[in-house]
């Protein structure tokens, strides 16, 4: 079971990757430096780290679904 705590919601727009806020300095409309072909890469089991551009925090995506990235420590 994924735990809850470990996942965030990001949204596809056109072709760049958002999340609502970033959990670390609550900026809002954050674009990810990644983009939606490497979220099937993620899928199929390649982490990615993720530095998020508004604050510099990192966190690395080890599953994806179609609503949530899950990371490999507590976001919430």
């Amino acid at each position: 079971m994924i735990p809850f705590s470990h996942s965030w919601p990001y949204d596809i727009f056109q072709r760049d990757v958002y999340m609502q806020y970033c959990p670390f300095c609550s900026k809002e409309h954050v674009l990810l430096p990644m983009k939606p072909q490497e979220l099937k890469s993620v899928r199929e089991g390649k982490k990615k780290l993720l530095v998020f551009p508004c604050c510099g925090s990192s966190l690395t995506v080890v599953d994806s679904d179609a609503d949530y990235l899950l990371f490999d420590r507590a976001v919430r």
